[in-house]
């Protein structure tokens, strides 16, 4: 479920078409002060609706939520502005990293998916996925994680934060173009895997760098996965398992029988030998690992 599903607030919003009153609630602010920044900096709805009335798409309402922490943050209203919108080159004060994890996780918590959404654009944009994922996601996964451990039942949080994180990778990678003919990295969940974040980290890491990247998906079945990696034929398959229920030794050994160089990736893979391919269990070595079969 996205930004186009719910709002965080009052319900459903069709097709990622908000009201101005809707946008106004989500943000905190006044319909007049939304109609003022409208008129002022042009910064108003997109979309037509029926008859005269116009919309807020869900990209405006990123951009608007970015302006106003923007403001939030000493930029003058007219160059949050400019900044949100046209991408104007504006002197921005630095955010300390553990202020977007607490601005983050305090969303997610309210189910505002809206300031989820935004907040991760915002951060990929700055650090980059690599940092985004180790400096701000992480730590805010483990502590759910010791909040659920703690007996605070925080299911919806995490469950709000990773949807829209995927969403925002998603969103993030269409920047990075490829040669289509470049052989590239493979990145694929085991066929049973559903728990897909770290790879997916990972391939936008991959394109950051310049290195070509795939994701396959979730529920990928172990024929289709064989034929897919010797029809493309990649310098490189990670094959991911977050447990050890998930893992595939068989598809590894299939795809290493058709030479093609297999690492595992993930827990699910620890203290297995499977024909010296080798293990990684976090992002800067699965960038290494990929790096040099890359440029071999």
């Amino acid at each position: 479920m996205g930004v186009e599903e719910m709002n965080g607030r009052g319900g459903p919003v069709a097709g990622g078409s908000w009201t101005p009153g809707k946008v106004a609630e989500v943000l905190g602010v006044s319909p007049v002060t939304l109609r003022t920044w409208a008129a002022r900096y042009g910064v108003g709805p997109t979309l037509r609706g029926e008859g005269r009335h116009r919309r807020y798409s869900d990209a405006d309402v990123r951009k608007l939520q970015h302006m106003q922490r923007l403001i939030d943050r000493g930029i003058p209203a007219r160059e949050a502005a400019a900044a949100a919108f046209s991408g104007a080159d504006v002197t921005i004060p630095g955010v300390p990293v553990d202020r977007l994890a607490g601005e983050l996780e305090q969303a997610a918590d309210d189910l505002e998916f809206a300031s989820i959404a935004a907040l991760l654009d915002e951060t990929l944009d700055a650090i980059g996925a690599a940092a985004t994922w180790a400096e701000v996601l992480l730590p805010i996964l483990r502590r759910l994680g010791r909040r659920w451990a703690g007996g605070d039942v925080c299911f919806e949080s995490e469950w709000a934060l990773t949807t829209e994180i995927s969403l925002a990778l998603q969103r993030y990678v269409t920047r990075f173009a490829t040669v289509p003919t470049e052989r590239g990295v493979l990145i694929a969940c085991c066929p049973d895997e559903r728990h897909s974040l770290p790879v997916e980290v990972l391939r936008a890491s991959l394109l950051e760098i310049g290195i070509p990247a795939l994701y396959l998906g979730q529920l990928v079945p172990a024929e289709t996965m064989a034929g897919l990696a010797s029809k493309l034929d990649p310098v490189l398959v990670v094959l991911w398992s977050m447990s050890a229920g998930t893992v595939d030794v068989l598809l590894c050994e299939r795809l290493q029988r058709q030479e093609i160089e297999v690492a595992v990736a993930g827990p699910g893979w620890e203290g297995l030998n499977v024909h010296d391919a080798p293990w990684v269990n976090d992002l800067t070595t699965a960038l290494e690992v990929a790096a040099a079969r890359f440029k071999a």
